[in-house]
């Protein structure tokens, strides 16, 4: 009697199939943890723009004049990227000067629900797609979503 070694063209196909889905299952969960990771990050250095800023100019306690530009001039940031979401973000001024603003744009549904689950302590109040929060995010589902973190 002949015996044979191997596997069979089904057993081979079973484990390619099993290695297909644990792989993307592993990429799956990769993005997951970088598009946290990269929140996180964003959070930080929000959180470090708002500090600067008020190193910088709440001693005055007028924040006229105040934009990137301004706070890059100033040695307050390294650059005009934004933290996260679209280039085309401020800082701007509020009511009169006696407050500022840092405003993200272009964030996309899953950036607006993270930065709007847990409020930051520094800012006075969160406004998504100019709508205060309150119990909602108002986030939309597109890649649209603007959010301003304001401290007066």
């Amino acid at each position: 009697m002949i015996q044979e070694r191997g596997a069979s063209m089904i057993e081979i196909i079973g484990v390619l199939a099993i290695a297909g889905l644990m792989s993307a299952a592993a990429i799956g969960m990769y993005n997951v943890i970088r598009n946290n990771q990269t929140r996180k990050i964003a959070s930080v250095e929000i959180e470090q723009i708002a500090k600067k800023t008020n190193l910088l100019m709440g001693m005055r306690g007028d924040y006229t004049g105040l934009s990137v530009d301004y706070l890059v001039s100033a040695g307050a940031l390294n650059n005009t990227n934004a933290p996260i979401g679209g280039n085309d973000w401020s800082v701007t001024a509020t009511n009169g000067g006696k407050g500022y603003s840092i405003n993200l744009t272009q964030l996309t549904e899953g950036e607006c629900q993270y930065f709007t689950s847990a409020l930051p302590k520094w800012a006075t109040r969160v406004t998504v797609n100019g709508i205060e929060v309150t119990s909602s995010s108002n986030c939309f589902s597109t890649d649209t979503n603007q959010i301003s973190f304001i401290v007066e």
